[in-house]
């Protein structure tokens, strides 16, 4: 009989919200991806099938359990051999229509990868559904891998097992989590969407469509980073927090920021979803400088770190359902080669089947020109575009009043 496995709670929660809307691609994560003319295809998906076979998360499969009808999942799914296909060049044209497809997760493969040949160009297409892998596994491990395996050099290492994982994890007592339940709850004890998150203003749009705005911060560049060692991620934390505050009229903030989950090198190493959404919460009434701001800011989320294993509550009980969501994330995509050569990515063309996850998120990359680009995701029937461009400038003038660290939050507040 096959080894079940419980879902991990961040696992499920991510299946949860994408069955409010099953036929969306937005668990979708990947990209299509041009090589270099000297790429000897047939080698690659060699390279391919050795990584699918070498990790079990390609073989996680969702199902009912048999006898209590839970979400569950197993790590012995077939592994279907990655073949190259050699097409015309209008053949290809018309499959990147098709690439992104939503997925059928029960006692399904929980990935799509695609090799293409076509007289003029070689393609590689991954894509994952998200419950199984994240940024950092699908962008970096994952391609990592495939390069290693290319160039002939072959791991003796043992690999880390997902499934390991996620047996250790539930073993867990439940005595040792309970502080950290109580932590989180208490965090978000007066959370309110009508006081928390911009006024909705949109009406006879179907719920949870997809809008999305981008903007190029113009206050500030990695060069500030680099003279006053300031983490970048709690200072654009900071100021997305002051946004929501000044922008919701309340003077607080409860939001949720994700993180790469990876706290030793065995989780940097693990093939699979790890990532984490903490829940943070800010009282502007008790005025402070921005320094102290986010000195507090960063021990807040330093003492989180202490209680990641009991976010299942958070997960379980739907509390981040509804508030905004930040990451932040150095730009990961420009620096992909394989073999030593260049690879392009290949931006498919705007997908008619997805949704937006949460009601706004706010995504900061940092750009190998010192820039800042940030990305919002927005639920379109509550917001306005306008509204989103509005929010943009806002934190942009907030990030250049927090530049003097010795200014007073009240009065970027004000």
């Amino acid at each position: 009989m096959e080894k079940i496995y419980p879902m991990r709670p961040i696992q499920r929660w991510l299946v949860d919200t994408h069955f409010n809307k099953a036929k969306s691609t937005m668990m979708n994560i990947g990209a299509l991806l041009k090589l270099s003319a000297s790429i000897d295809m047939n080698r690659l998906a060699e390279a391919v099938n050795h990584v699918l076979n070498s990790y079990d998360i390609f073989r996680c499969r969702f199902l009912f359990h048999p006898k209590t009808s839970d979400l569950c999942q197993t790590f012995n799914g077939e592994i279907t051999p990655v073949k190259v296909e050699e097409i015309s060049d209008e053949e290809f044209s018309a499959r990147m229509n098709k690439l992104r497809e939503p997925y059928k997760i029960i006692n399904k493969p929980l990935w799509r990868i695609y090799l293409f040949q076509t007289p003029t160009s070689k393609y590689i297409y991954a894509d994952f559904y998200h419950a199984t892998m994240d940024g950092v596994s699908a962008s970096y491990l994952f391609w990592r891998e495939i390069d290693l395996i290319y160039r002939g050099r072959i791991k003796k290492a043992k690999i880390a097992s997902y499934a390991e994982y996620v047996q250790q994890e539930a073993a867990i007592p439940p005595e040792e989590l309970a502080e950290g339940h109580a932590y989180w709850k208490n965090m978000f004890a007066h959370f309110d969407p009508k006081k928390h998150l911009p006024p909705v203003k949109v009406q006879g749009v179907a719920a949870w469509t997809q809008g999305n705005f981008e903007y190029e911060i113009k206050n500030i560049f990695n060069e500030y980073f680099r003279q006053t060692h300031i983490s970048e991620n709690i200072f654009f934390l900071g100021a997305t927090m002051l946004t929501l505050a000044k922008i919701t009229g309340s003077k607080e903030s409860i939001m949720s920021c994700v993180t790469n989950g990876r706290a030793n090198m065995c989780e940097m190493r693990l093939m699979g979803l790890m990532l984490e959404q903490f829940p943070c919460a800010w009282d502007f009434h008790e005025d402070i400088s921005v320094k102290a701001f986010l000195d507090k800011l960063h021990g807040q989320m330093q003492n989180g770190q202490k209680y990641r294993k009991s976010l299942d509550i958070v997960y379980n009980d739907g509390l981040e359902d509804d508030c905004v969501s930040f990451i932040f994330q150095k730009n990961i995509h420009t620096d992909f080669v394989l073999n030593d050569t260049p690879v392009e990515i290949v931006f498919l063309p705007p997908n008619e089947i997805s949704a937006v996850e949460n009601a706004l998120d706010v995504e900061i990359n940092t750009e190998d020109t010192g820039k800042y680009l940030m990305y919002l995701d927005y639920d379109a029937s509550r917001y306005l575009e306008t509204e989103m461009k509005e929010f943009s400038e806002t934190l942009d003038e907030i990030v250049l009043a927090m530049q003097d660290s010795n200014r007073m939050v009240s009065s970027i507040l004000v």
